[in-house]
């Protein structure tokens, strides 16, 4: 069922490893451009008809108006299964107790007596959040986007899913009620391509807004890289991921377990086993095979174990573990080894680790307090998830008293002057009559 790569003795590479020799996910965004530029461009120009008609096209449905009803979001948190509100209720408050401790603080620097530098954090004003439809309903994602935003400040915050046949064009009645668990009174049904447009260019029924963030398919990720520049983004989201770096000391049915919760997202999805025990690797194939038969979406799950984006490589040492999965820079890391813990500490690239066999990621999925919005793609090499940090901006302050100034001018005029731009002198020049102060 899933593929394996044999990096042991003389085949593992020197000098590093080479992310083409690892499985990934085929994900074209520049080729999906083509696609949403006219559905952008439209929606630019014909705004709400034009989302309400591609609502039809692409959705099944067409929903009467974008926005979403009061009435329906309070019916949506009034019908919703008292277990499913206990468990987001739960997991809104371990996301809050994390969050929250994110937030940053301005911090003034005092350069000399009379100058000062205040890096000064601010929300950002407005945010378009993205909730995906699909295969599943992700009232989690909800979650996961509005708690940081709230922690952050930010005072507009809009939601975006798709509309649903099932619901007369509404999104996920659980969707809904997760929104209207957080106090989010502002969420639409649109989806896809033409929902990243509306929030960037505003429609008659929903102002733009400064950033977007939230998950989608290849079509929300392209039009997120079409737009970037008049909006912000948080990353171009891809098919989830998961790696497993495990030795002899792991159990093959959590192992295998872990692998399925993420190849049943979608037939896209990654789930990539890094070992040194051949033994655990065969007890893990022997694991698929049974616990897949016994799932509910079997046939997606089993097209996305023998995809090319899925595979377990062999390895002879942790250490060379550790190389892989710092080239593979996987969204969701897992860690079962022995002492875990130390070898999680040596890790460099993932979007989040976790650690043992207690900590699958199916926790921080929805209860463990993290955020499951995260780099997908090999991204994790260089970007972070989804956190408060994201929905703030620095702000450098400069304050510098006439003194302050005059000790450091003589040097502002000689570098001004050394970047043959005298006008950035003279700017100083003028506020001591043309004379520079000497140190």
């Amino acid at each position: 069922m899933i593929s394996r790569i044999d990096l042991r003795g003389a085949a593992f590479p020197e000098g590093g490893i080479d992310r083409d020799l690892l499985p990934r996910a085929e994900f074209d965004v520049e080729a999906a451009l083509d696609t949403v530029r006219p559905i952008c461009e439209d929606v630019r120009h014909r705004g709400t008809a034009a989302v309400i008609e591609y609502g039809e096209r692409f959705d099944g449905v067409r929903p009467e108006r974008l926005r979403v009803p009061a009435k329906a979001l309070d019916r949506a948190l009034e019908e919703l299964d008292p277990a499913v509100r206990a468990a987001l209720e739960e997991s809104i408050r371990r996301a809050r107790l994390v969050h929250r401790e994110q937030r940053r603080t301005d911090v003034t620097t005092q350069v000399v007596p009379g100058g000062t530098v205040t890096e000064k954090w601010v929300p950002v004003e407005r945010v378009g959040l993205y909730v995906p439809g699909g295969l599943a309903v992700y009232p989690s994602s909800v979650v996961m986007n509005v708690v940081p935003a709230q922690e952050a400040g930010v005072e507009g915050v809009a939601v975006a899913s798709p509309p649903q046949a099932a619901f007369d064009g509404l999104p996920h009645p659980t969707i809904l009620a997760a929104c209207a668990l957080l106090g989010v009174e502002e969420v639409y049904a649109a989806g896809g391509a033409q929902a990243i447009a509306m929030f960037a260019y505003g429609t008659d029924e929903c102002r733009p807004v400064n950033l977007v963030t939230g998950p989608g398919n290849i079509y929300v990720a392209a039009a997120k890289r079409l737009l970037k520049g008049r909006i912000g983004i948080d990353a171009e989201a891809g098919p989830t991921e998961i790696a497993i770096l495990a030795d002899a000391s792991a159990d093959p049915g959590y192992v295998a377990s872990d692998l399925i919760s993420q190849a049943e997202h979608d037939t896209l999805a990654a789930a990539v086993l890094v070992t040194t025990s051949p033994e655990l690797a065969d007890a893990v194939d022997k694991e698929l095979a049974v616990q897949v038969a016994a799932t509910k979406h079997s046939e997606r799950i089993t097209t996305a174990l023998s995809g090319r984006q899925s595979a377990t490589v062999l390895v002879d040492t942790v250490e060379q573990g550790l190389a892989v999965v710092d080239a593979y820079a996987a969204e969701h890391l897992e860690i079962q080894t022995e002492d875990a813990a130390a070898v999680a500490a040596r890790v460099r690239n993932a979007g989040a680790i976790f650690v043992g066999p207690h900590a699958p990621v199916s926790l921080g999925d929805y209860c463990a307090g993290s955020n499951h919005v995260l780099p997908t793609g090999g991204c994790a090499c260089h970007s972070s998830g989804l956190s408060v940090q994201s929905f703030l901006r620095g702000i450098h302050v400069v304050d510098y008293s006439r003194d302050a100034l005059a000790e450091v001018a003589h040097h502002v005029v000689t570098l001004a002057e050394a970047e043959d731009l005298p006008a950035h002198g003279a700017a100083v020049k003028a506020r001591f009559d043309n004379e520079v102060p000497q140190a």
